[in-house]
């Protein structure tokens, strides 16, 4: 026997009301904008006192590419290219020579960081100047034989005592970028049978680029400002080159803000350089390289022109 049983029908299932849209408020930084007024209301005295003050700054675009401020540029370039050289291929030696088991090499190259680190470059730039009260002469032998005071020129001067106080800087810089490798690296390389010089070039000084690198590049923008103090032994770099100008045109503040200038550019030049470098060996570590200044900028003018295109909708 069948039942039939009737089944009504309920109300119709309503979907469940979902949460209510929530408003957001931003948060107001009120310091953020009470602190950029602060800083442009100072940027805007600074300028307005050194746009008052008694210089003349028509002085400085005549003199900016006078033949005496270029030649002084390119001497303070090639110094500092040269005593960056000297410094890097003597902080590399200095670096095995401290990481050496050889207590002799290993106190030798201590003694050389401790002693050019410990001292001022400027007085170290002064005493080389003055070693003719101490040698008398300079004999190589067959090779060459001289004066003190001739030999040692201001360029001579200026490279020995900024390339050997370089030295020990990048000494300790190098000795941290080895030290950074694992030793295993190093290990397994011997057990193939590599001598240690080729297992330092081939396999532990390109890993420890990464780590040298980037505070190479600060010594190299810190050189070409520190080749200002090479004027005491009256080699005409920039600095030099300016103050001698400055003394002859009745401008002698003027041409500092030039010569500060000059600098500035330099040294800008320098870090677009140093961010590529160090883009560059950053390659095997990072999974993602940093976008470049050129592609930050590319990236903000199409985010703004997308932004202005206005949206189509239905009416």
């Amino acid at each position: 026997m069948t039942v039939d049983i009737d089944k009504t029908s309920g109300p119709a299932d309503t979907p469940p009301a979902g949460p209510e849209a929530i408003k957001a408020i931003p948060v107001r930084h009120y310091g953020r904008y009470v602190s950029a007024v602060v800083a442009i209301a100072l940027l805007v005295g600074v300028v307005y006192a050194f746009a008052q003050g008694k210089i003349n700054w028509g002085a400085i675009p005549d003199y900016f590419f006078d033949d005496r401020i270029l030649d002084g540029v390119g001497k303070t370039l090639l110094l500092t290219v040269l005593s960056m050289v000297i410094g890097i291929v003597g902080g590399v030696m200095l670096a095995v020579m401290r990481l050496s088991k050889n207590p002799v090499t290993s106190s030798i190259a201590w003694f050389y960081i401790w002693f050019f680190r410990g001292t001022p470059v400027l007085v170290q730039l002064i005493v080389w100047f003055n070693l003719g009260l101490v040698f008398e002469y300079i004999n190589l032998g067959p090779f060459y034989k001289d004066e003190w005071s001739d030999f040692m020129t201001p360029f001579l001067t200026a490279l020995l005592g900024l390339g050997l106080n370089e030295a020990a800087y990048m000494a300790e810089i190098c000795r941290a970028g080895l030290l950074s490798v694992d030793e295993g690296q190093t290990e397994a390389s011997h057990a193939l049978g590599m001598s240690h010089p080729k297992t330092l070039r081939r396999i532990v000084i390109p890993q420890a680029m990464r780590v040298i690198v980037p505070p190479t590049g600060n010594e190299v923008i810190n050189m070409l400002k520190t080749t200002s103090l090479v004027s005491v032994v009256q080699y005409p770099e920039l600095l030099r080159a300016a103050q001698d100008i400055g003394q002859t045109s009745g401008a002698p503040a003027e041409m500092l803000f030039l010569a500060a200038a000059w600098y500035l550019l330099m040294t800008s030049i320098f870090s677009i350089g140093q961010y590529y470098l160090e883009r560059y060996y950053a390659r095997g570590s990072s999974r993602s390289l940093p976008a470049t200044p050129f592609q930050k900028i590319r990236a903000n003018v199409l985010s703004l022109s997308s932004r202005s295109k206005p949206t189509g909708g239905k009416a």
